[in-house]
């Protein structure tokens, strides 16, 4: 496998990853909703094993999410369109990737914030 896939699968395998804890899934119960095993779902997450392209429609909508945010395309958060985020966007963005105890204390921070300004 040449670097740069390697460094795709694994990248792949991450955000899989990631999606599906915030989904509070097991390894086991999203295998068993792709009709795999865990260990085949495992390999997978650590770019250890190429996901199949037949796949990833599934595990897309497993997972909630779109295949350019499986892909890990940034996607414009207003048009859905492929276009430079500004840097509010990139943040929300970012902030959307946190875990939700963190997400919630951003929100209070913003409202704080935005209750001074007015």
């Amino acid at each position: 496998m040449r670097p740069q896939d390697e460094s795709f699968f694994k990248e792949l395998g991450e955000r899989v990853a990631e999606a599906r804890k915030a989904h509070g899934l097991t390894q086991q119960q999203l295998a068993e909703a792709l009709d795999i095993a865990q260990q085949t779902l495992a390999h997978y997450e650590v770019g250890r094993a190429r996901l199949p392209a037949s796949m990833l429609t599934t595990l897309a909508r497993l997972l909630t999410l779109s295949l350019d945010e499986l892909m890990g395309e940034p996607v414009h958060l207003y048009s859905g369109k492929h276009e430079p985020m500004t840097r509010l966007q990139q943040q929300v963005a970012a902030i959307e990737q946190l875990p939700q105890t963190k997400q919630q204390f951003v929100s209070q921070m913003l409202d704080a914030v935005l209750a001074q300004a007015r």
